[in-house]
This record gives C-alpha cells, structure tokens and sequence, in this order.
C-alpha cells in the first residue's frame, strides 16, 4: 500500500524544481496531482505526462497567484477536477530574487511578499474551507532556513518564508478542529540545472558545512511533504520540518 493512496493533492509551482520533485513523490505515493503553474505550462505539461506514466491522474492549472482571485480560482479548479474531496495542498510556489535593502523600493518587496506569503494565505483558505467540509485534510507551505537565519540580499525573502512559517503555526491552531493540519518545510540548498556552475564558490561553502556532505535534491523536499501529508503524520501540525543536511545544526560562531 502506498502512503497517499486515493488522495488528490494540488502542488503550486509544480512546473520546476523543488515543485516538480513533490508532485512526481505524491504520485509515486499514490495521489493524484493537481499541477499549478504560472506561465511554464509546457514543464507542467511534462510533469503531468510523467505522473501519467505512473498511472496516476494529472492536470495542469494555470494562475498567477500574487492574485488571491487567481489563488480561489486554482484551488476551486483543481477541486472540481478531483475524482474525491481535494485531501492535500502543497504551497509551493515562490520567487527569490536579491536586492539589497536599502535601496530596496516598496514595490519590489510587495512582489515577493505577495508571492511567497500571500498566496500561501489566500490558497490555504479557499482548500481549507473545501476541507472542513470533506471532513479534514493536510496543508503543507514550502518555506526556508532562511526563515530563520537571513541571507544578504535576500531581506524580502527570508522576512516572506518567515512569515510562511508562523502562518503555518496559527492556521494549525484554528483549523486543527476541522481535521486541517497544517506544517512547513523549510528546505535547505537544493541542486538545480546549472547551479554549480552559476555559483560555484556557494555550492562548495554549502558542501563543506552540510554533515550530510551534499547538496540537497527536490526528492528529498518531496519525501518531507509525502510525510506530512500521509497518515504517519496524523499527529503533527503546526511544525516545521527543516531539511537541510544539517546545515542548521553548525554552529556560526
């Protein structure tokens, strides 16, 4: 038996990345798969013919989910796609671009804030009022280490993914009655095409502080999220499962 057999779960940001290694861990575990995007609807459309290769269900939705309109009407959609109740929602999409703060313009913090913190409220809400009424269900944000050790240049971000970490922590609390859990993980550095080629002195700094000895892969993202949103962890919400390799663990003193 796998772990998310007969649930449907909807993954934002599913086109790419850390996205793509969630939705296609879901599908190897048994769910079917709502995958949103914003405009890579042909990586999705990959994605979905991956899952479908799996025999399990796809379909892609597509949204910019700075919008909260646009957030209702994916969640509605992927919902009404849904064989059964929608029983899990992963929020992951997210920007994360750098812009020291100073000169930083109220604009430009907007666009990241809105991204990666109010989208995860606006979809959260829209898929927990679905749930209470399915009789319960998981949510699960996709926030940062950077949520609780900032990064030069990335004020916008990690003041987002920090945000992300506490709303995961107060909806645990309010939706808890209604058989709603919800959790975060917070990723540390994950491989992606090119990156060690676009920043190879991170990539070796990382390397040498994680105990785990490597990088982190979109896999190891994904296993966190199947857990939180299978039966194992019927008990856990408003938590925040860090997957980093360890690098949390050192000591920056």
């Amino acid at each position: 038996m796998t772990l998310l057999e007969g649930q449907t779960a909807l993954v934002t940001g599913a086109s790419g990345g850390i996205g793509r290694g969630i939705a296609l861990r879901f599908a190897e575990e048994g769910a079917a798969v709502a995958l949103h995007c914003r405009t890579a609807v042909e990586a999705a459309r990959a994605v979905a013919y991956r899952i479908e290769e799996l025999g399990r269900r796809a379909v892609v939705l597509q949204g910019d989910l700075s919008d909260a309109d646009a957030c209702r009407r994916v969640v509605r959609e992927a919902a009404a796609w849904a064989s059964g109740p929608l029983t899990a929602l992963v929020n992951n999409a997210g920007v994360q671009p750098t812009q020291p703060l100073p000169g930083m313009a109220a604009q430009e913090w907007r666009a990241v804030v809105d991204t990666n913190l109010s989208s995860v409220f606006a979809c959260t809400q829209a898929a927990a009022e679905l749930m209470r009424e399915s009789g319960g269900g998981s949510v699960t944000h996709i926030a940062s280490i950077e949520a609780h050790q900032p990064a030069p240049l990335h004020a916008h971000y990690s003041a987002s993914k920090a945000g992300v970490v506490m709303h995961a922590r107060a909806a645990a609390l309010e939706y808890g009655p209604f058989g709603i859990r919800v959790n975060t993980v917070s990723p540390g550095l994950i491989e992606r095409e090119g990156l060690a080629e676009d920043w190879p002195e991170g990539v070796e700094r990382w390397e040498r502080a994680a105990p785990a000895g490597r990088l982190g892969r979109p896999e190891d993202v994904g296993d966190a999220c199947v857990f939180l949103a299978s039966p194992l962890a019927s008990w856990i919400t408003g938590h925040d499962l860090v997957v980093d390799g360890g690098v949390s663990a050192r000591p920056t003193w």
